[in-house]
């Protein structure tokens, strides 16, 4: 298996654990003022589906670079 199906398994993972979070988030907004903690449990998983996306959208166009630096 290649790191770039490893990395999209891994975002899809986090994008299901994002939404369990903001779900909890959701739920505990219900119940009055929620602790500080619950509020940045979304964060977490958050900035990793920031990291694992952007290297997932840049892959076409290094790939597009990569060769047009071989043809060269």
């Amino acid at each position: 298996m290649s790191w770039t199906l490893k990395i999209r398994q891994v975002h899809r993972w986090l994008s299901m654990l994002f939404t369990l979070a903001v779900l909890v988030n959701i739920a505990a907004m219900t119940q009055g003022q929620p602790p500080l903690w619950v509020g940045l449990t979304a964060l977490f998983p958050l900035i990793l589906l920031l990291a694992s996306g952007l290297y997932l959208f840049m892959l076409p166009y290094a790939a597009r670079w990569r060769r047009n630096q071989a043809l060269r």
